[in-house]
């Protein structure tokens, strides 16, 4: 069977339902880390606090609070990794063994689908995971990154590269977060994608719950409207 007449197999439904998903996953990660000035996103308002950490940090003495919390960043994005990669694996050995996709199918849906439709489905959920794992790793690396440069900031504040080298370890935690945030988005959507192989109907509910939770989540929480009673100070 070639690859034309493989794609028939999917309906126009869960084409539209793909498409959804994958647009819903480019915009709201978009719509988070690109909002509008007036309106910031949770993650954008957590920026600038890590900016005002590293800043608080060239004063403070001894910096071990410093150390171990960045130290606890590394650890969370080790675990979800780890989780991340056992996913993955067991994604593999679903898609290797088409007996147990075939038993999936019978309990899901009463007519007789394809294998090749339920690993493509698991597949979908791979990329996802993929994706997220790719993200923790550099996220880790990141922090990694963070810490080396929070380690070489002067102990003395009157230094000349106390605050400058403060400033890197903030911009380089910064990124580290966008891309650990990133990693959570992708495990989110890996879950959501899991609920194409119930159908295309399902898939679009959980695309928009999904979408409608991250969206609460980042601009409608009480987190939220706790970081804005007394916002980070960005003129630092």
């Amino acid at each position: 069977m070639i690859w034309t007449e493989r794609l028939t197999l999917f309906s126009a439904l869960d084409l539209a339902a793909l498409a959804l998903l994958i647009g819903s996953w480019f915009w709201i990660g978009w719509r988070i880390e690109s909002p509008k000035p007036e309106r910031p996103s949770v993650s954008v308002l957590m920026e600038d606090f890590r900016r005002c950490w590293m800043h608080q940090m060239v004063t403070r003495e001894p910096r071990v609070f410093d150390a171990q919390l960045i130290g606890s960043l590394r650890q969370g994005a080790t675990f979800f990794a780890s989780a991340a990669m056992i996913a993955i694996g067991g994604g593999l050995a679903l898609i290797g063994n088409t007996d147990q996709l075939e038993g999936v199918a019978s309990d899901l849906t009463l007519d007789k689908t394809p294998a090749f439709v339920w690993e493509i489905k698991i597949l979908l959920v791979l990329m996802f995971l993929a994706n997220a794992f790719l993200k923790y790793v550099w996220a880790h690396r990141l922090f990694g990154y963070c810490s080396v440069l929070m380690a070489a900031v002067p102990n003395k504040s009157e230094a000349d590269l106390s605050y400058p080298r403060a400033a890197q370890a903030a911009e380089i935690s910064i990124t580290a977060a966008r891309s650990f945030n990133r990693g959570m988005r992708s495990t989110y959507f890996a879950l959501t994608a899991v609920a194409w192989l119930a159908g295309a109907v399902p898939l679009i509910a959980a695309t928009l719950v999904t979408v409608a939770m991250l969206y609460r989540r980042e601009f409608a929480s009480q987190s939220r409207v706790i970081l804005m009673q007394c916002p980070p100070d960005t003129t630092l």
